[in-house]
């Protein structure tokens, strides 16, 4: 009598690496192969530097944070966090609602292939919000978006930011919420749609919930843990 195994059949519903079989004591050559290209395009995600002009985002304010190159940046996340002084000085305070901010954050690869798409779908639902121009900032991590929101006076800070490469998801977007952004804040003071991309979230559909967690943080007064969403997400 032949027994199925009964984690083949997942194999179809999901990118987990799952009955992947073995050849004697160590997985087959096919499945060994294919873990060591997803690992190396998830090396290559990290490194891969920003190219700011295929984003097509107009129009844009292009940044640059504290770490002045990548190595630099990966050893320094703290860096990341912070503008170098020269883009300090170009952001000028004015009467904003919420500003928007692209960083590469550890995937410039997802910033190239959802960003633009992202902002083109949740534009036309931030219908009477005063957008401030768009922010792209190089090397960035998701705080850099506090002291920029700070500078520009921000009432809300959305950052768009490359997330932390998988084995199954080397280009994964999310996006960082915080009220009234200024240096300090902490994660608890944030909400996150994270897996924006093919495969993962659909832009279009993030962008709704992006909105609703817009709208819900300006009738609130607040981001975070405390924030109320029951409802607001369906």
């Amino acid at each position: 009598m032949v027994i199925e195994n009964p984690w083949t059949g997942l194999r179809e519903l999901t990118a987990a690496r799952i009955a992947l079989g073995r050849c004697g004591h160590s997985l087959p050559t096919r499945e060994l192969l294919a873990f060591q290209l997803a690992h190396a395009r998830a090396r290559d995600a990290v490194h891969q530097p920003l190219d700011v002009l295929s984003l097509s985002i107009n129009p844009a304010l292009v940044l640059a944070s504290a770490a002045g190159d990548r190595a630099t940046y990966l050893r320094r996340p703290d860096l990341g966090r912070r503008l170098d002084p020269a883009s300090a000085n170009r952001l000028i305070a004015g009467d904003w609602d919420a500003v928007l901010v692209v960083a590469d954050g550890l995937s410039a690869i997802a910033v190239h292939r959802y960003a633009t798409a992202l902002i083109d779908s949740l534009m036309p639902l931030l219908e009477g919000w005063r957008v401030a121009p768009v922010c792209v900032v190089r090397q960035g991590r998701v705080a850099i978006g506090d002291e920029i929101g700070e500078r520009m006076r921000a009432r809300l800070a959305v950052v768009l930011i490359g997330e932390r490469p998988g084995l199954s998801s080397p280009d994964s977007l999310g996006a960082y919420l915080t009220w009234a952004p200024q240096i300090g804040r902490t994660d608890a003071e944030r909400n996150c749609v994270s897996n924006i991309r093919t495969g993962g979230l659909d832009p279009v559909l993030a962008a709704r919930r992006i909105a609703a967690l817009m709208r819900a943080a300006r009738d609130q007064k607040l981001t975070g843990v405390n924030l109320k969403t029951s409802g607001l997400l369906s």
